[in-house]
């Protein structure tokens, strides 16, 4: 897996760096996990790894050649308020999804009983 960073851009105002990048997957055959990804790009950046986010990765249909979007924030905190939490999930390893999803009590409705209906 070989990672080329397309363009890179630092957004002042949500405190983190905007990146582009390819992902050439000869090697593997197989498109690369968000966690591969997201660990390599960490590495390159020199960044806490807890403060990079793959947004998105796609294949080029045909192709050996994957690209993609990615966050680099300046601080762990800084991600936690500004990234969906849809994308922190997707970028957390299996077992802490599992354990995050068993803490976080499911909110279920409150029932409440409605009138029975008069007939006629």
């Amino acid at each position: 897996m070989e990672i080329k960073i397309t363009q890179e851009r630092y957004n002042p105002l949500l405190k983190r760096k905007e990146i582009a990048f390819q992902v050439e997957h000869t090697q593997t055959r197989s498109t690369p996990t968000r966690l591969e990804i997201h660990k390599t790009l960490a590495e390159m950046l020199k960044a806490n790894p807890d403060a990079v986010y793959v947004k998105r990765v796609e294949t080029k249909a045909g192709t050996m050649l994957a690209v993609g979007e990615a966050n680099a924030y300046d601080s762990v905190e800084q991600a936690k308020l500004v990234e969906p939490k849809y994308i922190i999930a997707r970028n957390m390893p299996k077992e802490e999804k599992e354990t995050a999803e068993k803490t976080e009590a499911p909110k279920q409705p409150e029932k409440t009983e409605q009138p029975a209906k008069k007939e006629g």
